[in-house]
């Protein structure tokens, strides 16, 4: 049953902010209960002191007994059954395949992660035995192995109410490095938070570990997060949303007594460069794909193509054509709040009165509430390089093409582009030289560059990097999806002539598990 509750450790209670917090359809207005009030201080207080309490038990276990916990978890996200699949609806107005969709991957990162530390990788452990005879110094016997950072806050993201929620990629990769959980509910989907949150309560229960592991406070308005963030006892805190939102959370993490990471997901235009030879050879085909991943989730997504770079031309002509033509029979969709909706709205309407900018295609008018009626604009190369502005996200199916001259064109709008998500390269054999001329940029630019596809969609596998150069993400060196997002939370420690009774057993030399170890240069296990 949905309380309306903070859910602290094993315990469930009462926030007392006035501000009351309701999930709402955004097809309909319609208000759903439970509202959930803010949790006070005092219990965020609380809930970091569980989370504390509760540190050196949860890491202390040993990586089998926290790969069950985190399967665990995902068995009892499937057992909510379909109360899930409707709430998460009702509050976000997406179809059921795409919810029912974001819950199998939900429960598959958590998964994943119990692989990952069932095999060890994450430890790194690393050996270079002592050396007495070496001259003209000996070396001692030193071990090295990755630890836990410590309780991780993590702030649930409006457009994924699953999978960068509660027990979204974050929350799963703090867990499986060791690290206790505070989830700050994202306004948005408060009764999807509950259930989900609920379901970990019981995991936690199920597995017999420290209460403290896991808690799931609610709050409108900046207090509760800046107090979360500025408590003593986080050690690292996971965002995913707006470039504003990032910024604020890493200024009061830096402005700490003891400043600790933020790392948070903010973001992009993800630019999608359509190389000559690709565009005459596939302009239709190309223009379908994208005009079918711009519109993907109303363009809800953080990877979202909101930038084309093409020179002009009769095949970026025919190319506009067809996307026009798929534009126009592109049915509104509702988007996930009214807030995104208000926001995207501003966005459009910034660039249909932008001197250099011409709007020329757009979806099916509606004037139903909260919906996105897709739209493409175009610029020049020149204006576009005159006014930065212009590569800001705007959140929702908006894309602006950028028109060049000649390929040197290409080269100076990559050079100015900030860091992305994504970067896309439609390319044919033919386009390979110049492209190869291209990537020493883009690899600078981004996190992930795509060959022929589409940026929306992100797989969920040990080699993806969902991350990139600021302001798409706050450090370029992590990545919030992939089992590298592991990494973010763990620190490494070095162990200088310990008897083998005091190592942790990868270190030890008899390796009784069997982990990974680098030992003396060379990978064993």
């Amino acid at each position: 049953m949905l309380t309306g509750m903070q859910l602290i450790g094993q315990e469930k209670s009462i926030g007392h902010d006035d501000l009351v917090i309701y999930g709402e359809n955004p097809a309909t207005g319609e208000k759903l209960l439970p509202g959930y009030s803010g949790a006070t201080i005092d219990q965020v207080r609380h809930a970091c002191k569980l989370a504390s309490d509760a540190f050196d038990a949860f890491r202390a276990q040993p990586e089998e007994k926290r790969a069950i916990f985190l399967e665990v978890c995902a068995e009892e996200i499937m057992l909510i059954g379909d109360q899930l699949i409707e709430r998460a609806m009702a509050e976000t107005g997406l179809p059921k395949a795409r919810i029912e969709g974001e819950r199998g991957r939900t429960c598959g990162q958590l998964k994943l992660f119990a692989n990952v530390i069932r095999h060890g990788i994450h430890l790194d452990a690393r050996i270079d035995p002592a050396q007495p005879e070496r001259m003209p110094l000996p070396r001692s016997d030193l071990r090295m192995k990755n630890i836990p950072l410590g309780p991780v806050a993590v702030f649930g993201a409006s457009n994924f109410p699953l999978a960068f929620s509660v027990a979204g990629g974050d929350t799963a990769s703090a867990l499986a490095a060791g690290c206790p959980v505070i989830v700050k509910a994202h306004s948005a989907h408060p009764g999807t938070s509950e259930l989900v949150g609920q379901a970990i309560q019981r995991a936690v229960k199920r597995c017999n570990l420290p209460e403290g592991v896991f808690s799931l406070i609610y709050g409108s308005g900046r207090t509760i997060g800046t107090e979360l963030v500025q408590n003593p006892a986080i050690s690292a805190v996971g965002f995913t949303g707006s470039r504003s939102g990032g910024e604020a959370l890493m200024k009061l993490a830096f402005n700490r007594e003891t400043p600790i990471p933020v790392y948070a997901e903010m973001s992009a235009s993800n630019p999608v460069f359509l190389m000559p030879n690709a565009l005459q050879n596939r302009s239709a085909s190309i223009a379908k794909g994208f005009v079918g991943s711009l519109n993907m989730g109303a363009g809800q997504f953080c990877t979202n193509p909101g930038l084309v770079i093409a020179c002009k031309g009769d095949a970026l002509n025919d190319f506009i054509t067809t996307a026009e033509l798929a534009m126009n029979e592109t049915v509104a969709q509702t988007m996930l709040t009214s807030g995104i909706h208000a926001a995207y709205v501003e966005g459009i309407n910034a660039l249909k009165i932008h001197d250099s900018v011409v709007e020329i295609a757009s979806g099916k008018p509606n004037l139903d509430k909260n919906l996105c009626q897709p739209k493409l604009f175009s610029t020049t190369a020149k204006s576009f390089l005159e006014d930065l502005s212009l590569q800001n996200e705007v959140f929702g199916a908006s894309s602006l093409i950028v028109i060049c001259d000649d390929l040197s064109e290409y080269k100076k709008v990559a050079l100015a582009l900030e860091g992305q998500l994504t970067i896309t390269i439609q390319l044919d054999k033919e386009d390979v030289s110049e492209v190869s001329t291209l990537m020493p940029i883009l690899e600078k630019k981004a996190g992930r560059i795509l060959c022929n596809g589409f940026p929306t969609g992100v797989e969920v596998c040990h080699a993806m990097v969902h991350g990139g150069p600021y302001p798409s993400t706050s450090d370029s060196r992590t990545t919030s999806v992939g089992s590298s997002a592991i990494n973010r939370f763990l620190r490494p420690v070095c162990y200088q002539d310990f008897p083998e009774e005091l190592l942790h057993s990868s270190l030890q030399s008899s390796n009784p598990d069997s982990v990974p170890q680098l030992v003396d240069g060379k990978l064993n296990g």
